[in-house]
Formats: structure tokens, C-alpha cells, sequence
């Protein structure tokens, strides 16, 4: 038998069916296009970090994550929201996602918390798009896009050596795949409706 492969190499391939068909579906092109879709994609983005976010901290990731408090997205969003000229008003009307995995423990968490580590990586590559379409930068209207800024990369590597020493064990490392897998699942449903 040969070595064991990396739980975030697990994930990875674990997630990448629902992934690849979720970047299909999503359709940044006329999301990004107005300020109005981009601002109703990030109302929804919102209201599925701020659920998947209260569940991720329940579910004890900092046990396993000790930065947890600084990877959180929702300020990134209720900073770009209120840029776009929402009102907290507003932001505490907004729906909420309801359809998500449990976090109900660390490795389950860290798999809900891959799908929103990962779309860090993403926004790198759809930030330039908004800066351009849009003329938003993380100061006023991107900063969830920007998240880590040129941290970015090295917060990924913290995050994916994280998951490893947590889901060193492979009952570990399936709970985290079972549960990013459930997340790309309820994200696609929320910002798509159902399943393609």
C-alpha cells in the first residue's frame, strides 16, 4: 500500500464533480455585470456564510483551526454590502440559508469551511473582473473578492495543513470530504435552485 494521500487532496477530489458543475451553473459573467446582480450575489453569498459560519464555530473548529476568527467571510460581506449602499436593516432582513450539513465537530466543520476557504482562491481570479466592469476594489465593494489579498496563498497552505493534521485519520478525513461535498450541494442549491 502506498502512502496516504493529503486529506485536502482527498477533498479535492471528492469535491471536484459538484465543484466544476457548480462554476458552470453560476454564471459570473451576468452576475458580475451590474451592480445590482452583483450586489443581490453577494446578499447571497451572505446569507449562506452567515449560517454556514454560526454552524462551522458550533461545530468547534477552532479546536482545529486556531485562526478562525480572522478567516471569517461574513464581515468581508457585510462590508461590501454596506459599501453598496445596503442598511444593516437590510442585512438583518436577508434570507438565510437553511439546507446545510451539520458541523457538529471539528472535521465535519473544516469540510464545510473548505468550500469557503476555497472560493478565497476564486475571488483572486474574479476580482480583476469586477475592478474592471464594475470599478470596485476591497475598499469599496470587494473585499470578499479580495479576502486574503496577497496573503491569500499562504492562507490557503495554513488551511489545507490545518485540515491534514486534523483529518490525519481516515474516518476524519471522510466526515470532512462528506461534508464539503454537502456544502457545494446546498451552496449550488441556494444560488442556483435545484440540482442540474
Amino acid at each position: 500500500m502506498g502512502p496516504r494521500v493529503s486529506a485536502i487532496a482527498e477533498l479535492r477530489a471528492a469535491t471536484w464533480p459538484i465543484h466544476q458543475r457548480l462554476e458552470k451553473r453560476i454564471d459570473v459573467k451576468r452576475r458580475f455585470s451590474t451592480l445590482a446582480s452583483y450586489r443581490v450575489h453577494l446578499e447571497s453569498m451572505w446569507g449562506f456564510c452567515d449560517s454556514l459560519e454560526r454552524r462551522a464555530a458550533q461545530g468547534l473548529v477552532t479546536e482545529a483551526l486556531a485562526d478562525y476568527e480572522s478567516r471569517r467571510k461574513l464581515p468581508l460581506l457585510t462590508h461590501d454590502l454596506l459599501a453598496l449602499g445596503a442598511s444593516t436593516d437590510e442585512l438583518d432582513r436577508l434570507p438565510r440559508c437553511q439546507n446545510l450539513p451539520a458541523c457538529d465537530e471539528p472535521a465535519a466543520a473544516l469540510g464545510c469551511l473548505y468550500v469557503l476557504e476555497g472560493a478565497t482562491l476564486g475571488g483572486q481570479t474574479l476580482l480583476p473582473l469586477v475592478q474592471k466592469r464594475l470599478g470596485l476594489n476591497a475598499a469599496n465593494g470587494a473585499a470578499f473578492l479580495a479576502s486574503y489579498g496577497d496573503n491569500v496563498v499562504s492562507m490557503w497552505r495554513a488551511f489545507g495543513a490545518a485540515l491534514d493534521a486534523w483529518c490525519a485519520a481516515p474516518e476524519r478525513s471522510a466526515r470532512a470530504a462528506a461534508a464539503a461535498v454537502a456544502t457545494f450541494g446546498s451552496l449550488e442549491q441556494w444560488l442556483c435552485g435545484q440540482a442540474a
